[in-house]
C-alpha cells in the first residue's frame, strides 16, 4: 500500500507562524513531489488576497504546483470538505506544545480532523522557515488498526530524508502477566516468564518488518511498559525525536476508550515533537 502522497493540504492561517508552516509544507511537497492545496477560511477581499500573495512570496516555491482554496464557515468543518473534494492525502497543521496555552488546531479543530478526515494529518510543533531533514523518527507499533501501515509510513519518510534511527516502540502488557503468573511464582520465573513476553513482541515486529521495505535502515525495537500515551511520549522526547508516527485509532472507540482517555488523547494534549497521524484513503 505505502504512503502515496500526491496530493498535500495546507489550512492557511495569517498567524505568526504562517509562513514556517508553507515552508514546510512546501519542503515536504518537494520531497513527496507532491501538489499543493492552500485552504483559506475566512472571507476573501482585496486586503486578504494581498495578505495571502504576500505570504506566498516569502517562501521559494520554485517547482511545486499549488493551487489556493478560499473558503468560509466553520474551519474544521470546510477544512474537512476541502480535503474530501480534492482528494488530499496528507494534510499539514499548527500545533502548540501545551493545548491549554490557546486553543489551536491542537484542540477541537484537530480532534474533528482526526476523527472525520479521510486522509493523513500531520500536526507540527514548531515550524521553521528553513526545515531541517529528520534523524530520529519514532512509530507506534499498536492501538490501531493501521499499525502496519503506520511502520512502512516510517521506513518510507526515514528513507526519503536519509534519518539516521527509526525506533519502533510497542507496549509490553505486563498486568496480563501480573494476572496470569501464579502467586506462588518466584522472581526468576516472572523474569523469564517477562523475558519470554519481550520476545514474543519482537518477533510480532520483525514479522511486520519482514512485509514492509527497510533494507540498510537502523532499526530500534523498543518495548515500554506502563501508561502507553505517557511513556511513548516520554522515550519520543529522550530520543529526540522530530516525528512522531501513529496509526489512526478506529473510528468506533471501545467503551474503554470512551470512559478513559484514548493514548492519543495524551499525545495531543503533551505533544512530545511534530506528530503524524497515518490514515489510509477511503475508496471511491
Amino acid at each position: 500500500m505505502g504512503f502515496n502522497v500526491q496530493k498535500i493540504g495546507l489550512a492557511v492561517a495569517f498567524s505568526p507562524t504562517a509562513g514556517a508552516l508553507l515552508a514546510e509544507a512546501c519542503r515536504l511537497a518537494k520531497l513527496f513531489d507532491s501538489q499543493l492545496i492552500l485552504m483559506h477560511v475566512g472571507n476573501r477581499n482585496a486586503e486578504e488576497d494581498k495578505k495571502l500573495n504576500e505570504l506566498i512570496q516569502t517562501v521559494n516555491l520554485l517547482g511545486v504546483t499549488y493551487k489556493i482554496i478560499w473558503r468560509t464557515g466553520n474551519p474544521a468543518t470546510e477544512i474537512l470538505h476541502v480535503c474530501q473534494e480534492e482528494n488530499i492525502d496528507l494534510l499539514v497543521a499548527g500545533a502548540l506544545k501545551k493545548e491549554n496555552l490557546l486553543q489551536n488546531y491542537i484542540g477541537t479543530v484537530a480532534r474533528k480532523i482526526m476523527r472525520k478526515s479521510d486522509c493523513s494529518v500531520l500536526m507540527i510543533q514548531n515550524p521553521t522557515k528553513n526545515p531541517s531533514p529528520l534523524r530520529n523518527v519514532v512509530v507506534a507499533a499498536e492501538g490501531s488498526p493501521h499499525v502496519e501501515l503506520a511502520v512502512e509510513t516510517a521506513c518510507q519518510i526515514s528513507r526519503l530524508e536519509n534519518a539516521q534511527w527509526i525506533h519502533i516502540v510497542r507496549e509490553l502488557k505486563l498486568l496480563g502477566l501480573t494476572l496470569a503468573v501464579n502467586e506462588q511464582c518466584n522472581e526468576e520465573e516472572y523474569a523469564e516468564s517477562k523475558q519470554g513476553m519481550v520476545r514474543e513482541e519482537v518477533e510480532q515486529v520483525e514479522k511486520m518488518l519482514a512485509r514492509i521495505p527497510h533494507e540498510g535502515q537502523k532499526i530500534n525495537i523498543k518495548m515500554l511498559s506502563g501508561k502507553s500515551g505517557f511513556e511513548l511520549a516520554i522515550f519520543t522526547e529522550k530520543k529526540k525525536a522530530e516525528l512522531l508516527i501513529v496509526g489512526a485509532p478506529a473510528q468506533r472507540l471501545s467503551l474503554v476508550d470512551r470512559l478513559f482517555p484514548h493514548d492519543l488523547e495524551y499525545i495531543f494534549a503533551n505533544l512530545p515533537c511534530n506528530l503524524l497521524v497515518v490514515k489510509p484513503k477511503k475508496k471511491t
